[in-house]
């Protein structure tokens, strides 16, 4: 048996690139070498992306001002975080208030199966932003690597129709800084590190909307506190 079966007979994967520890380090040992981790990256990313949240905030609440909505893509975690922002959005983040729009465009598994099968992943995003998005509307695009074709593809379509591009990315930006209209990127090549990132980022718009939006009189509805 040939260690690679040995590690799926055993259910235990071979140590990847970027693990924290050894094979042997305690679980407590290991998440402490994480957050170590995590805190030198956010330390970088304290300064140096404040600006770009500001402007990234302005531009989705101007969207929601407007009568827009929200629309966010992402694939793996990233879709998982989709899942979650506009979540906050149509839910609440922090306080009662009335609902934001907002659609995550990775949650119908027959569109995004049908759209796969019939016309290749790479347009299963695309598809519905064509299909979804207006003029004015908004979409936050969420991607790691910053290549995914699917989340680049969506992209150039948003743009195509007249809407805004917010991306989140990693230390590969190039592509969708290209494609958007703000780029948060986090200075990391670690897609643990970077997902953890956004998903403050996340939390620090979702929670900037709701102090800009839910006092704010341009928009209709109730229950603003």
């Amino acid at each position: 048996m040939t260690p690679s079966e040995a590690g799926c007979a055993g259910g235990i994967a071979s140590p990847r690139e970027g693990c924290i520890g050894r094979k042997d380090t305690p679980p407590g040992e290991r998440f402490v070498g994480i957050v170590d981790d995590l805190r030198g990256l956010l330390s970088d990313c304290r300064d140096g992306l404040s600006g770009r949240v500001d402007a990234a905030c302005q531009l989705l609440a101007e969207c929601l001002r407007q009568g827009g909505c929200i629309l966010v893509c992402g694939n793996g975690g990233s879709a998982a975080d989709a899942q979650h922002f506009a979540a906050e959005l149509v839910g609440r983040f922090a306080c009662e208030r009335q609902a934001l729009a907002s659609i995550s465009l990775t949650t119908d598994t027959s569109i995004l199966t049908a759209i796969a099968n019939d016309y290749g992943v790479e347009h299963m995003f695309a598809r519905q932003v064509d299909a979804l998005g207006r003029e004015g509307d908004a979409l936050v695009v969420l991607s790691t690597s910053g290549q995914s074709p699917n989340v680049l593809a969506a992209a150039d379509v948003a743009n195509s129709k007249g809407m805004r591009v917010v991306a989140l990315v990693g230390s590969r930006a190039e592509s969708l800084q290209n494609r958007s209209a703000v780029c948060i990127s986090v200075p990391s090549e670690s897609t643990p590190r970077i997902q953890e990132v956004h998903g403050l980022i996340l939390h620090a718009l979702a929670d900037a909307l709701e102090c800009a939006l839910c006092r704010d009189d341009s928009i209709e509805g109730e229950g603003k506190v």
